[in-house]
């Protein structure tokens, strides 16, 4: 049981570093260099992260400098922001890259919280699955009498408690993360 219990914690707490992971990628008109982690150039036959081939600064709240180590992946560290599609329009001086990051506008405020909320309403139900799931081994091990009726209600209660506690925890760092995108 205990096992069963470790399994299903792990599951949990991953799907929640997923969810923490996909919050992180959204754009909250603050400066935030988690999206530079999926873009990658090809750098002398290999695609290689854009995050391993420079120094990435924020020097200020709304702005992003990309300074590449070796100046002739400027171009391609550009088009591949470019390609990305996140919003946000380089700027190359030759020397560094500055991405410039708007406002959000109310309305635009309001469509990212609604995809917070879907994101949030994802990773419950990634959760309730785990749970479902950890439920049905358990009815298993009691059928097969690997464990007693007692011994199912007792593990079955941890495992409520263990899904009540992830659900508590990712609605709060989905309320965190709204009240992050709505400040002004």
């Amino acid at each position: 049981m205990d096992d069963l219990m470790l399994d299903l914690e792990v599951k949990m707490e991953t799907a929640f570093d997923s969810l923490l992971k996909n919050f992180s990628r959204t754009r909250t008109g603050r400066a935030n260099t988690s999206f530079l982690d999926e873009i990658t150039i090809d750098y002398y036959g290999q695609q290689t992260p854009v995050k391993q081939l420079c120094n990435i600064t924020i020097p200020e709240p709304r702005l992003v400098i990309i300074q590449p180590w070796d100046k002739t992946t400027l171009v391609n560290i550009e088009k591949a922001i470019l390609a990305s599609n996140i919003g946000v329009t380089p700027d190359n001086d030759g020397k560094v890259i500055r991405l410039p990051f708007q406002p959000l506008t109310e309305e635009t405020r309001k469509d990212i919280v609604k995809q917070i909320k879907r994101m949030t309403e994802e990773g419950k139900v990634e959760v309730r699955n785990i749970r479902r799931e950890g439920n049905e081994i358990a009815k298993k091990m009691e059928k097969n009498s690997e464990i007693t009726e007692d011994d199912l209600k007792k593990v079955m209660k941890d495992i409520q408690e263990l899904t009540d506690k992830m659900i508590d925890k990712i609605s709060n760092a989905s309320e965190r993360k709204e009240a992050e995108i709505m400040e002004v």
